[in-house]
């Protein structure tokens, strides 16, 4: 296993994925179900996020993955759109490294729904 960051091959990127179990769709897309699995998940945010936070959740995971295996410069955009309609990016809602990522820290600013009622559960929002 390489280090973070340090870029997989695509048979790595499938191998280390069903090494960890992830579902065989996952490991079937590798790279490209990465990169996409984190633009859908970011247009779902920038539309607004219909699922609670235990989802919301799981979908940061899928970008500490992307960190994980070297594909961060291939999403570069999608993390900028991500981070601008991010919130209180003091509040770390998340912990999916070990160390503290961007995405880690924040809520969507249109958080609604479930995600919001969430959020407030756990004290990250009014």
């Amino acid at each position: 296993m390489r280090t973070h960051g340090t870029r997989m091959t695509d048979e790595e990127i499938r191998a280390y994925l069903a090494d960890n179990g992830y579902p065989e769709h996952l490991v079937k897309a590798g790279r490209a179900g990465l990169i996409d699995g984190w633009r859908k998940f970011v247009e779902q945010v920038e539309h607004g996020y219909k699922f609670g936070l235990e989802d919301y959740r799981n979908d940061l995971d899928l970008r500490g993955i992307i960190a994980l295996v070297g594909l961060d410069d291939q999403v570069r955009d999608l993390d900028r759109r991500f981070e601008s309609v991010l919130a209180n990016r003091t509040v770390r809602v998340w912990e999916s490294s070990a160390y503290d990522p961007f995405w880690d820290f924040g809520y969507p600013k249109n958080a609604s729904g479930q995600l919001l009622e969430d959020l407030k559960k756990e004290g990250f929002t009014a």
